[in-house]
């Protein structure tokens, strides 16, 4: 059933359900602020910039100064290139130019300088991002007040009952929502409409960037049935390796499985999880309040890792985990007191330990550090299987101005308290 209206007295509306993803948001923004990069390979994250330089060097020019963004003036050649940086940093997003090289969200700046040394780096602005995340947000509650926040840069919303939610299956009204958005603030975004939250994540997906793509209940054996497991959210890397072992590559080859068969090969909760993914059902609702009570990032080790052999190998592993759990937490606006680390060892063995900070941080060497004094708490007489970061006791980050990324950063130069120098025996 498609209809574009809701007849009075046909019984209850079309569930439909949004999923709106800002289109590579915070390079968006950035280019924004430096129109002059537009088309050009650029990644945002890393400390380390040649922007403000370059800023300081127009202080003195008068047209720089009187157009209102001193920055759009920085010529090209000024900003700092990937190939020239050193260190461990991490993308927190690419243009779309520099994706075409292979350069994605997570990914080492180390590696993507490879990929694309001619990309530019730009250093990463969280109360930027926060601003206009606040901005499309609101103008999306003035036209559709049942919105679900999924971080900086998504949101569902629920079309079911809003007028032109159900037009064209709710085209009508995602083509609002995007212009009013463009208009207020420049950032362009990609909407799916579908029957539930699974399926519009995925078809807010089909036509990136400034898409809009509706799947209907019968759509899924065209639409849904022909992509590959990975599109399912929440179907991982590991369990598509697991599932393309027993020769299944698409969500229609899930959905010809039994779902007995599932349950045997992934468990009672994952099995009927993904059964039920495959159909397309999903009956959760759109949350308007809902904060996480923690964040975390983990790892199973492709091979059992000793503290002491394998002592570098670990504590590059334990340093990214940290900036990655760091990239989260800013990401999505929050900070945390309490620190914890998860271990699985050769024995399946877990061991967890946690600290709790004097004050909120999102920052990845105050959270390194933090984990680093808990790891010290446990001891590592045997292989390593599985290595984690929590940060847990979240608050949003605008409601402490003065936490931030410097918070709790002093740990770091604590004795004993897992900085890039310490020698001890620990990773």
């Amino acid at each position: 059933m498609t209809e574009d209206t809701h007849p009075p007295g046909a019984g209850p509306p079309l569930r439909r359900i949004a999923h709106l993803d800002m289109d590579a948001f915070y390079a968006s923004v950035e280019l924004l602020r430096y129109p002059q990069l537009k088309g050009l390979p650029v990644v945002i994250g890393g400390g380390r910039s040649a922007v403000q330089a370059a800023l300081d060097a127009l202080a003195d020019d008068p047209e720089a100064q009187a157009s209102g963004n001193p920055r759009a003036h920085i010529p090209v050649e000024a900003f700092a290139r990937l190939k020239d940086y050193v260190g461990r940093g991490v993308i927190t997003t690419a243009t779309y130019p520099a994706r075409q090289f292979g350069i994605g969200s997570a990914m080492g700046l180390m590696k993507a300088a490879k990929l694309c040394p001619q990309a530019i780096q730009l250093p990463v602005d969280f109360e930027e991002y926060r601003r206009f995340s606040r901005a499309f947000k609101q103008i999306i509650l003035d036209i559709a007040p049942q919105m679900e926040n999924r971080g900086v840069d998504e949101v569902y919303i629920d079309f079911t009952d809003v007028p032109g939610g159900q037009r064209e299956g709710g085209r009508v009204l995602a083509r609002l929502i995007q212009k009013s958005i463009f208009d207020a603030t420049g950032l362009t975004c990609s909407v799916g409409v579908a029957p539930n939250k699974l399926l519009a994540k995925m078809a807010s997906e089909f036509n990136k960037p400034n898409g809009i793509a509706i799947v209907h209940e019968d759509d899924l054996q065209t639409m849904i049935w022909p992509l590959a497991c990975r599109k399912i959210n929440g179907i991982g890397p590991k369990a598509d390796a697991k599932l393309q072992g027993h020769g299944i590559h698409t969500i229609g080859e899930l959905a010809a499985r039994d779902e007995q068969w599932l349950i045997d090969h992934f468990g009672p909760s994952t099995g009927s999880w993904m059964h039920r993914a495959a159909w397309g059902r999903d009956d959760r609702p759109v949350v308007t309040e809902s904060e996480p009570v923690s964040m975390s990032r983990e790892t199973t080790f492709e091979r059992d890792l000793h503290a002491v052999r394998d002592r570098a190998e670990l504590g590059a592993i334990f340093t990214r985990l940290c900036e990655q759990v760091a990239a989260d937490l800013q990401r999505k606006g929050y900070v945390g007191k309490t620190i914890g680390i998860k271990l699985r060892f050769d024995d399946f063995r877990i061991a967890t330990r946690d600290q709790t900070l004097p004050l909120h941080t999102a920052d990845a060497q105050a959270i390194r550090a933090a984990a680093g004094q808990c790891l010290k708490r446990v001891p590592l007489e045997r292989r390593l299987r599985l290595l984690g970061v929590r940060v847990g006791s979240l608050a949003k980050a605008d409601d402490l101005p003065s936490a931030g990324g410097a918070t709790g950063a002093h740990l770091a130069r604590e004795p004993g308290a897992m900085g890039d120098g310490w020698t001890g025996q620990l990773f």
